[in-house]
């Protein structure tokens, strides 16, 4: 048996072991955010309720709700095992995610809180034709967030099965349906203000594990990060490369190019992301919405920096042939961090790794209430509400319209999310964020700051991103062609590129202007002015 299988079955052994503290755990934080999601489904009176939680949460509140709806699996296990696997290319992820806030903050927060109601639709509505324009952003709405569902899916199964021993490709398929279940109970029952605590309490959960692991680990080397970089580098097995660009991307023209289109995702994509956009919506105004962005920012940047603990700590401690025999894309590399910064042979190992993996699963738990939360009200409100009952809808049935949707896309995410179950959940936000960016971020910012944008080229803009985007994707080495795609035993991918970023977001940007152009329809230049008030100073917003 070579010495990477020993380890991971000590690995195996020690959860074994101490399965029920593991089981213990992971009952406790359930039962707990049931209880707060079945509290905040009784106050959950009206629409605005189910929606926006009323409108009620602080700017610190929402600030730890964006965070914790924005570190997701991809950030806690995704980049760990990234840069435990890749050294200096894997960190690139969070650099990416972390600079991608300033231009939500900058661009969008402020002027969305203004402009809308609930969706990102309600922004498109204000000066368009209502019907098409709610149709597609409740469109794009719903395929951006089952893509950003597979990455927490994926997550789910590695991470209860490395807990629970299971390794059978049926039993990690029933652990992605249980978190499908679990996340379609969090939204129909505790609508916005269920979720928004949900989150509250994982973002205070992660930050406080992130804070132990990483001080454990900078302990054992004195709190010198010189130390811990040079035994990473050196247990990696590829010397000083493993701290200098190349091992992953930058080897060829077609990495550099993928390493490009990444870097434009990530930085474009958070401003498009339904679920970070529907949490604008949640504080009472929009000094409101920028100072929590400002409170997330501070909150997120601080845990990307530890991702450096996390990830060089895990490549420092825990062999790579390790790593990659518990998964191929290092998905369990900060559990085995825990692990191992316990001792494997050890309780307080057995501890660690109970309380990281729980803290995951909670993560994982909350960002996918927050996904089907912004997928199942897009539905609800600009699709059924406001495009088949043209408006005529009551407050409880696009309630319960929105209940429904939250069931399919539950359905739909666990049937996808268990063909995902083997890909890295990081690369898998990374493609989340380049649909984001290609069919919603052009149409939000020529809507609000394009007095000429017309109904066409919003259709144009949103349809043309997404379906050159997803189009990308499906023929890409991400689904098939690759040992580590979904379909690893077919080959369809004639798209070299692992993100369609670097072409679908300047197409999806090109197809706005061109709709608009082309179009034979005046833009209604009273609408804009009023929307331009609207957003700059907040006159009107609800």
């Amino acid at each position: 048996m070579s010495p990477a299988i020993t380890h991971v079955t000590l690995a195996a052994n020690e959860a074994s072991e101490h399965r029920p503290l593991i089981i213990t755990l992971f009952a406790l934080f359930v039962v707990a955010t049931l209880g707060i999601t079945v509290w905040a489904g009784r106050q959950t009176k009206d629409a605005a309720d189910f929606y926006a939680g009323g409108r009620q949460f602080s700017a610190f509140q929402n600030g730890l709700a964006v965070s914790g709806d924005y570190m997701s699996a991809a950030s806690f296990l995704g980049i760990a095992g990234a840069i435990a696997l890749f050294g200096y290319d894997g960190f690139l992820y969070s650099i990416g995610f972390l600079v991608a806030w300033l231009v939500a903050l900058l661009l969008v927060a402020e002027p969305l809180r203004n402009s809308g109601r609930y969706t990102m639709g309600d922004v498109l509505a204000y000066r368009m034709r209502q019907r098409p324009v709610r149709t597609a952003a409740g469109t794009s709405t719903i395929v951006v967030s089952i893509f950003y569902l597979l990455a927490q899916m994926a997550g789910a199964g590695v991470l209860v099965s490395l807990l629970l021993g299971i390794t059978s490709d049926a039993g990690k398929i029933l652990i992605v349906a249980l978190v499908g279940v679990l996340m379609i109970v969090y939204v129909s029952i505790g609508g916005m203000k269920g979720t928004t605590w949900v989150q509250m309490v994982k973002a205070v959960l992660l930050i406080g594990g992130t804070i132990l692991i990483t001080f454990l680990v900078l302990l054992k080397f004195n709190f010198n990060i010189s130390d811990l970089l040079g035994k990473a580098a050196e247990n990696s097995g590829k010397g000083d490369a493993f701290l200098e660009p190349g091992l992953q991307y930058g080897a060829d023209n077609i990495s550099k190019l993928d390493f490009l289109s990444l870097g434009i995702a990530l930085v474009l994509g958070t401003a498009g992301l339904p679920h970070i956009l529907i949490r604008f919506y949640t504080v009472p105004n929009a000094k409101a919405a920028r100072k929590s962005v400002n409170w997330a920012i501070g909150i997120i940047g601080g845990f990307y920096l530890m991702t450096i603990a996390l990830g060089f700590g895990a490549a420092a401690l825990i062999s790579q042939d390790e790593i990659i025999e518990s998964n191929p894309s290092g998905n369990t590399a900060a559990p085995l961090l825990a692990l191992h910064i316990g001792g494997v042979d050890s309780a307080w190992g057995a501890i660690l790794l109970a309380t990281i993996s729980a803290v995951a699963f909670a993560t994982i738990l909350a960002v996918v209430a927050g996904l089907t939360l912004a997928s199942s009200s897009s539905f609800a409100h600009d699709i059924y509400a406001n495009v088949i009952r043209k408006g005529k809808a009551t407050d409880k049935e696009e309630m319960r319209a929105a209940r429904w949707a939250t069931v399919l896309i539950g359905v739909v995410s666990i049937a996808l999310g268990a063909l995902a179950r083997d890909l890295n959940v990081a690369g898998l936000v990374a493609l989340a964020f380049a649909v984001a960016a290609s069919a919603n971020l052009p149409t939000i910012l020529y809507s609000l700051f394009w007095k000429r944008f017309t109904t066409q080229g919003a259709l144009w803009s949103i349809y043309g991103g997404l379906i050159v985007a997803v189009g990308l994707v499906l023929f890409s080495p991400v689904v098939s062609g690759d040992p580590k795609a979904m379909f690893p035993d077919v080959d369809f991918a004639w798209f070299p590129l692992k993100n369609p970023g670097i072409i679908s977001i300047p197409f999806g940007f090109l197809m706005g202007w061109l709709g608009t152009v082309l179009s034979k329809e005046e833009p209604d230049v009273k609408k804009y002015a009023e929307l331009e008030v609207r957003s700059l100073t907040g006159t009107g917003a609800h």
